[in-house]
């Protein structure tokens, strides 16, 4: 028996483990280092573009119930996510090579895995295939796929924020801390007064962008918003977004400032920094020459400069069956953001799932699906059961899970913190069979 999985990234990976953790063959197709995305630069497997953070860690926030989840039922993403840790205050940020070289060793080792470097330009007609060939699926299967959902595929843009080297920082102006001192001092903070900012927004404004290709219309994901769009919705909406400087009091004057730019730790040597909340679709010269407006960076050296490109992904409630199968091709599940999750965990945790219902399906069972009050149940009730009119890519979150049945009214925290042991305690149910078949096997 045996599965083929095209694409080797967060979602790939996750599913091609965890097909082996059933006893099932696989085949990993990989483009690179033949080919690369214009996104992609490392020939290793699992690779981190956009940010090295995978958001909060905490249970007051949805995606750290998903991270949780996952960790429980022994995902090798966030195995490797845990293995390669970076401090990033109450987020779980990872040094993206290591991270990625861990996943490739573990993939490598694997035997039931056999991981094929060639682009896969054509889906099988019938072969059991998890299509997790991410945001950036080629021109070739995005048509194939177009074909076969019936419909001509959604996309949206998504873009990358910059990353400075840290020996170029100024450190007598940006200073070590969290918001409110929580989490350690594991962000470095620029300060703008009022003038300092109102000149930085108008700079976003007027600068140089990079043009979307002509015939195809500029649809942003809000959680990756470029920050010049951002900026042009209105000149106080940075200073209540990704720069507000709440909670974060400069020790030169001992007040919050007008305006804060924080830098995440982005490697383990703490050599490299990226701009939180600062996806750009600037052109080069424009960034570095605002950016160095930032006081702190006058001096900045980028390591990698913001940069912009195609997400693809399909309206999954009308082309996807409750197990990730295409409607018009069981033969084909989709795994990862082309499935219509958004976010590096959920991508993984989508792949997961593939993983799992594929292989069940091959073995001619009924695979078992998570409770709707899991993490991954409520992602997996937003693919099959969103409104197919107004589908787009969501990251987990509360909003998705059941409703608590409540005897008395909470705080929006203690529902939240509610909601995840909620998760956490429905999570046995399904997944304690899994684990004993697999320990039965000696998977």
């Amino acid at each position: 028996m045996r599965i083929d999985v095209i694409g080797a990234g967060l979602a790939g990976c996750e599913a091609a483990w965890q097909a082996a953790r059933e006893g099932i063959d696989v085949r990993l197709y990989e483009m690179k280092p033949h080919r690369f995305s214009p996104a992609h630069q490392s020939e290793d497997l699992a690779e981190l573009v956009c940010s090295n953070s995978l958001r909060g860690a905490g249970m007051n926030n949805a995606v750290g119930c998903l991270k949780e989840e996952m960790r429980r039922i022994g995902a090798l993403f966030i195995e490797a996510a845990d293995a390669t840790a970076v401090p990033a205050g109450g987020a779980l940020a990872v040094d993206r090579d290591e991270f990625s070289r861990y996943i490739s060793a573990k993939i490598a080792a694997e035997p039931r895995i056999e991981l094929i470097r060639e682009e896969v330009t054509t889906l099988p007609t019938e072969q059991p295939v998890i299509l997790a060939s991410g945001p950036l699926t080629s021109d070739a299967l995005s048509q194939e796929l177009a074909t076969l959902t019936g419909s001509e595929h959604l996309y949206f843009y998504d873009a990358i924020a910059p990353i400075v080297e840290a020996d170029s920082i100024d450190y007598d102006i940006a200073w070590r801390a969290s918001r409110y001192d929580k989490g350690g001092a594991d962000y470095l903070n620029c300060p703008l007064n009022r003038d300092e900012y109102d000149a930085f927004v108008q700079a976003l404004i007027e600068a140089d962008k990079v043009p979307g290709r002509d015939f195809e219309k500029l649809v942003h994901f809000e959680g990756c918003m470029p920050i010049e769009e951002m900026a042009a919705r209105g000149p106080q909406t940075l200073s209540f977004g990704p720069m507000k400087p709440v909670g974060l009091t400069d020790p030169r004057t001992g007040r919050w400032p007008h305006a804060v730019i924080q830098l995440r730790q982005d490697n383990r040597h703490a050599s490299l920094y990226n701009l939180v909340g600062f996806q750009t679709r600037l052109t080069y010269p424009e960034q570095q020459r605002i950016f160095r407006t930032i006081p702190g960076l006058q001096n900045a050296k980028f390591a990698r400069l913001g940069s912009m490109h195609r997400n693809t992904f399909v309206n999954a409630p009308n082309s996807l069956n409750e197990t990730l199968q295409l409607k018009n091709a069981s033969h084909i599940y989709l795994g990862g953001q082309i499935s219509g999750v958004e976010g590096y965990v959920e991508s993984a945790a989508c792949g997961l799932l593939a993983g799992l219902f594929a292989s069940y399906h091959l073995r001619g069972e009924k695979p078992p699906r998570p409770p709707a009050t899991t993490a991954h149940g409520a992602l997996l009730t937003h693919l099959t059961e969103a409104d197919t009119e107004n589908f787009q890519p969501m990251n987990v979150n509360y909003g998705l899970f059941p409703p608590l049945i409540l005897e008395r009214k909470m705080k929006r925290a203690d529902r939240r913190l509610a909601m995840a042991a909620r998760a956490l305690d429905a999570l046995p149910a399904w997944w304690k069979p899994i684990a004993e078949r697999r320990k039965e096997c000696g998977s």
